[in-house]
This record gives C-alpha cells, structure tokens and sequence, in this order.
C-alpha cells in the first residue's frame, strides 16, 4: 500500500520539478535576450524592454502560483551570469520575484481570463500586472542602487522609471502573446488558406514598412498603426500582439544604436521617445483587439440566441407539443 501511496506523490514531485526547471530556464533565456540591447540613464544601465517579467508572469497564469520558486531560481541564475553573488543579490531575487507573483494575484483577484477576450481582461493585464505590480521591483532594485551607494540619490527617478518602464513593457508585450501562444497549443485550431495568404501579406508589409519607420532619419514612427489596427481587425489578438512585439524590437534596435528618429537624441530623451512608443503601441494593439475579440463574442451569442428562437418558433408554428405534457385529444 506504501508504493501505490508513494508512486502518484513522486510523480507529482517530479512534475513540480520539471516545471520549476522549465520555468527557470525560460526566464533565463529571456534575461540573458533582453540584456542583448541596453540604454544607459544617469549612469546606470537598464534593457528597454525586460522580457523575463512577460514570462514570469504568463508562467504564473498558465502553471500557477506553485511556479515562484522557478522564477527565483531563473532571476538567480540571470544575476549570476552578469555579476558575482553576493548577499544583497537576495533582495533583488526578492523584488523581481515578488512583482510578477502581486500581478498574479492581482488579476486573479479580478477574474482575469487568460483568453483576453474581454476589455476588462485587457484592462487589468496593463493596469494591474503592468503598471501597478511591477512597481515593487523597480522601487526595490533602484533603492538597492542607493542605499548601497552604487547610484547617486538624485539619479533615483530618472533610472526608477526606466526600469520599471521596461518590466512593464516585458509584460504588456510579452505575457499577451505567450499566453496565446500556449492557447494555440492547447486548442490546435484548424488552419485556413484564406486567413494563411492575408496573414502572409501582413506579414511581408510589415517586413518593409516596420524597418522603414524605424530606420529613417526621417520620424515615420507613425506608419506602424495602420499594421497594428489591421492585425487586431482581421486576427484579434494573434495579428496585434505579433505586430506589436516585432515593431518593439525593431525600435529598440533603432533606439540602442541610435538612429533614424533617435538619431542626435541625448540618452535621456532616446529613453523617453522609446518607452512612450512602446507603451503607446502595447495599449492600442492589446486592448483594441479586446474590444474587437469582445464584440465578435458577443455578436456569435447573440446569433446563437437568434436561432436558438428561431427553432423554438419554428416548433411552435408546427404543432409540436413540449414533451411530457399530453395533447386534449390524447386527454379525452
């Protein structure tokens, strides 16, 4: 009876494991992709766009909150990789763990959907998780530059909302489209040519026009809007969010070497016009496709409705006697 009792408490284990290995290596793997491209403000050198927050906090929606200790141990092993470990590494490992685990209690508390159907959805994923959660990291890591005098204290606003900028744009970009990428796992919907061909269309024009915007000493930042509004109006979330995310890397490219629009910008003002292009794109891309994939929804229920009335009516006119209940004719 012990080893019948004991195989299913390994096997959980075991999974437990694999997942917090597997939840650790992905937060890895972003840290060390987001440290590829870096600004530097008042000295101190944060990633534009941190993309291990996006994946801490999609591995929480999706595994739940038993996966805290592998983003731990992924923010621990990204630490180790570009310092030496020493014991204020502790309170980071705790400020970066404690800011996606607040964003998932925080939308849970709101009933968040991992689909993004909902506009609410969309609302709480970039106030709650983005702009209210990850404020503990960015207070916690800056005020550790402080009080360990490796920042000066005047320096402390200008580099706090650079890094909590950049974790929250690790979660509007990122998050949205791991979760859709792990909903088309699971569901596996059928392909369509027709949607294939458009889609390939959209993705060729964005190959040339993305590039463009970002490149050109010229500021044609503004070209990319009409790709995100088409995205979101023909593929809802998977067409914005794919958009959204290559449009933010292809401008942080521009942004880092600094050319086209942020060609003769001071590093500052280089921080300012990529974060505020980053997150404007990010809200318009993510919640205009909730209000799109909202109203689609709404609309198929309301035709379902529609004919579910119409059998009714069409049963009615018929004669059709509602089962269990015997006619007058039966009666007498």
């Amino acid at each position: 009876m012990a080893a019948v009792v004991g195989t299913p408490d390994l096997r959980r284990s075991a999974v437990v494991a694999l997942q917090t290995s597997a939840v650790a290596l992905g937060y890895y793997a972003a840290g060390r992709l987001g440290l590829v491209r870096q600004l530097v403000v008042e000295g101190a050198v944060f990633t534009p766009i941190w993309p291990p927050t996006g994946v801490a906090v999609a591995c929480l929606l999706i595994f739940g909150i038993r996966c805290w200790a592998g983003i731990a141990l992924g923010i621990l092993l990204v630490v180790m990789s570009i310092t030496s470990l020493r014991p204020l590494v502790i309170f980071n490992v705790i400020g970066n763990t404690a800011a996606p685990v607040c964003a998932y209690l925080l939308l849970r508390r709101v009933g968040f959907r991992n689909d993004l159907a909902r506009l609410r959805d969309g609302l709480a994923l970039v106030f709650l998780a983005a702009l209210t959660a990850m404020l503990l990291s960015a207070t916690i890591g800056v005020g550790l530059l402080v009080l360990t005098d490796k920042l000066a204290a005047h320096s402390f606003w200008p580099v706090w909302l650079a890094w909590w900028v950049g974790d929250a744009m690790g979660v509007l970009i990122v998050t949205p489209v791991l979760l859709l990428l792990y909903a088309a796992y699971v569901a596996r919907p059928p392909l369509r040519l027709t949607r294939w061909k458009e889609a390939t269309a959209l993705a060729l024009i964005a190959c040339f026009l993305v590039p463009l915007a970002t490149q050109s000493p010229v500021s044609m930042l503004f070209l990319v809007y009409p790709l995100l509004i088409w995205g979101a109006l023909r593929f809802e979330l998977a067409g914005s969010m794919l958009c959204a995310l290559f449009m933010s890397v292809m401008a942080t490219i521009a942004a880092t070497d600094q050319v086209g629009p942020f060609e003769r910008l001071t590093r500052v003002e280089v921080m300012i016009k990529l974060q505020a292009f980053n997150g404007t794109m990010a809200l318009t891309a993510l919640l205009l496709s909730a209000v799109i994939t909202e109203q689609r929804n709404t609309r198929r229920s309301v035709e379902r409705a529609c004919q579910e009335l119409v059998e009714v009516l069409e049963h009615l006119t018929a004669g059709d006697q509602p089962l269990g209940r015997p006619t007058k004719e039966a009666e007498s």
